[in-house]
This record gives structure tokens, C-alpha cells and sequence, in this order.
């Protein structure tokens, strides 16, 4: 299979060691953040593109990410030595909070991050000082 046999058991010493553990290349990392207006969910995608995603709402209520990368031929011909961002095809669930604004939920795909917008329903704060009248 190798021409060479030493060379994936010397890439393996450098690269699988305790400073540098094996990252799991089965799917994406996800950051999911909150500020007072909106949580956030990034989904690392290095190599994609938005074409490459289908983002929908289930008729549960949650969200379906989806994902898959179309390989070209010209990829398929190298041969990698080591490779860990290569997903082909990914699908992930998340259940979403309930003060989740699904109307408003919004996507972008920039620098090889995906950004999913969720806004949160916006309550109104009732005044509770009132004049009443007597009648």
C-alpha cells in the first residue's frame, strides 16, 4: 500500500503524542453561545461551503442540521497521509430552548464557519405603575 512502510509510523509518533491528541474527525465541533437577545450556535466547516448545508426545523420543533460534501475526482486521486477534516456527510439534531423566536432563526457561512442565528421571543415588560380611575 505504502511505498515507503516507515513513513506512516513516523507521522503517527509526531502526530499522536500527549501534546497533540487525535482529533475526532466523525464531525464538527460546535460552539453554541447566549447573550441576553440570542443564542448562537458556530459549527466548524473547514472546505464547505453554504450550498453544502441544509439547516431546517423538524415537526418537533428542533433543528436539523445537515450536511454533505460532494468529493471532486481530483480529490479522490491523493493520497493523504493524514487527514481529519474531511466530512463527508453529517446530520445533527438540537432541541431548542423554548424562548427560541423560530420564526427569526437565520443562518450565514463565512471563513469556514456555519452561524445559526436564534433569536429569542422578545417579552414585553408590562408597566406595573398605573393611574386608575374611580368610576
Amino acid at each position: 500500500m505504502y511505498r515507503n512502510s516507515w513513513l506512516p509510523e513516523v507521522f503517527n509518533d509526531f502526530f499522536y503524542n500527549n501534546n497533540m491528541p487525535k482529533a475526532n474527525a466523525t464531525a464538527p465541533a460546535i460552539n453554541v453561545l447566549e447573550d441576553e437577545n440570542a443564542y448562537t450556535v458556530e459549527l466548524a466547516a473547514p472546505g464547505l461551503c453554504k450550498e453544502d448545508f441544509d439547516i431546517s426545523l423538524n415537526n418537533e420543533g428542533d433543528l436539523v442540521i445537515k450536511m454533505e460534501k460532494k468529493n471532486a475526482e481530483t480529490e479522490q486521486k491523493a493520497h493523504y497521509l493524514r487527514r481529519e477534516f474531511a466530512y463527508s456527510k453529517y446530520e445533527q439534531t438540537l432541541i431548542l430552548p423554548d424562548d427560541v423566536d423560530k420564526d427569526k432563526i437565520g443562518a450565514k457561512m463565512a471563513d469556514g464557519i456555519l452561524n445559526i442565528s436564534l433569536p429569542k421571543i422578545q417579552q414585553s415588560v408590562q408597566k406595573v405603575a398605573r393611574q386608575i380611575e374611580v368610576g
